[in-house]
């Protein structure tokens, strides 16, 4: 097995004016900068200014027409993990995000995903089990373990720290889960290529 960092791209995954994302990013790549066992690329797709038409078919490994979606698709790559804070819209998850996943496809194959959400009484959870099924497809491995921070407006201080220290927690238990699967993947990729399907 690989030894060291396993490299995760944090996803703020809201775009929208006056979001919440920003906050439950910050708190969460604090957790992260802690470990050293983590080597964290932050990504905020409201700086990722991605255009709304892409090639429709999966395409090899950075075969993309636009250069910024290129961009976008070597930093999927280079991750061995995610993972994606994203809100709960509408009982679903924001479209900027929807558009950056199906940006690109082969790169996220066999790779960890972990979610954080936030949002009103089911925390986020709507938007995240929406999210499993989109990054089966693309042959990702979504972990179990979940943050949901419900009532978010309520849940951190001034300073974009939880008021509850249980969500502290529930992060790290999150992080070493996703780390694991991490762990094992870029092991597999290492040793085998992925099938080609």
């Amino acid at each position: 097995m690989q030894a060291g960092p396993i490299r995760v791209a944090l996803i703020c995954g809201s775009v929208r004016e006056g979001r919440f994302g920003p906050v439950v990013t910050s708190w969460l790549r604090e957790r992260i900068e802690r470990r050293d066992d983590i080597d964290l690329d932050v990504v905020d797709l409201a700086d990722l200014p991605l255009p709304l038409a892409q090639q429709a078919k999966p395409v090899p490994y950075g075969d993309y027409d636009a250069p910024q979606v290129r961009d976008w698709a070597a930093r999927v790559d280079a991750a061995d993990a995610f993972v994606v804070v994203t809100p709960e819209y509408n009982r679903g998850y924001p479209a900027g995000l929807k558009l950056a996943i199906d940006s690109v496809h082969p790169e996220w194959r066999a790779k960890a995903v972990g979610f954080v959400s936030y949002g009103g009484v089911s925390g986020g959870l709507r938007a995240v089990e929406q999210l499993r099924p989109v990054f089966a497809e693309l042959r990702a491995v979504t972990i179990r373990e979940t943050v949901g921070i419900a009532q978010f407006w309520e849940q951190f201080d001034d300073a974009g720290r939880p008021r509850d220290r249980a969500v502290n927690r529930a992060a790290d238990v999150l992080l070493d889960e996703l780390l694991w699967w991490a762990r094992a993947l870029r092991s597999a990729r290492a040793e085998m290529a992925y099938p080609n399907v």
